[in-house]
């Protein structure tokens, strides 16, 4: 099985906490030059720093805030044109705070929108040229599971996510011809910071405590524990390598058998 990114080059968003940070290492490991993407730069200096180098890699970070889109596009056009092309993109950001979907907001869906899909879509329309000239590419979004099962309390996650899975199935579908892979990766309950404050809200809501609460949730995975970012991670991994190159337009759960369907 070849599992081979040495001479590969792969942005990876978020990527200086959590799940984002974990693809970088084990992208890292399989031998690929990471570019992380973040917008604190002290942290993405960290993280570079810690990033395997043993077959002749050399790892680079842009700052850049998803917040502001154009931004977002301007830094990544400007890496472009100096640097090499990009065969692996990671879609991965922040999600959306906790709420009902009948509480949000419009500018709550907006700015969710913004982060995820519109930022996503800058990256894609920015690399896949060159995954077509370089005739490799791998797409992958780290979404959640609320595209299969919907999540009580994250209405506008559960919203924006069903967005990106289906730009992402449409994206597969028009990019299969020229070899480039677009897949979704959708975490379980993850021990991230994003869980820690997911679990936070439920607990001043609930009136309990973090403990009890985090018991809740673990009592409805089969696995019977939450994953460490590095079992997500292994899941990107693999979908960014040569071996699965006939493997596009499907969403991956890993969430320890979690979600009720299919």
């Amino acid at each position: 099985m070849n599992l081979n990114l040495i001479g590969k080059y792969a942005l990876v968003g978020g990527s200086t906490q959590g799940i984002g940070r974990a693809s970088a290492i084990e992208l890292a490991l399989l031998g690929a030059n990471v570019i992380l993407l973040a917008r604190n730069e002290d942290k993405l200096k960290e993280t570079a720093s810690t990033l395997d180098t043993t077959k002749a890699q050399e790892h680079r970070y842009i700052v850049a805030d998803y917040s502001h889109p154009e931004e977002l596009e301007g830094k990544i056009r400007a890496y472009l044109s100096a640097s090499p092309s990009v065969h692996i993109l990671v879609n991965n950001t922040g999600g959306p705070p906790a709420g009902t979907a009948l509480n949000a907001t419009p500018s709550e869906f907006l700015a969710a929108f913004n982060n995820h899909l519109v930022c996503n879509h800058i990256l894609a329309q920015a690399l896949v040229p060159g995954m077509k000239s370089e005739k490799y590419g791998r797409i992958i979004n780290i979404i959640s599971t609320s595209v299969k099962q919907p999540i009580p309390g994250l209405g506008v996650s559960n919203t924006i996510r069903a967005a990106v899975g289906n730009w992402a199935k449409t994206l597969s579908i028009e990019l299969a011809p020229f070899g480039i892979t677009v897949n979704n990766v959708l975490p379980g309950a993850t021990n991230t910071t994003r869980l820690q404050s997911i679990i936070g809200n439920k607990s001043e809501k609930q009136g309990k405590s973090a403990e009890e609460i985090t018991n809740e949730m673990i009592a409805e995975i089969p696995a019977g524990r939450i994953a460490d970012a590095s079992e997500v991670a292994s899941a990107v991994a693999f979908l960014a390598t040569p071996a699965a190159a006939y493997i596009t337009g499907i969403n991956v759960p890993v969430d320890g058998g979690r979600t009720a369907s299919l």
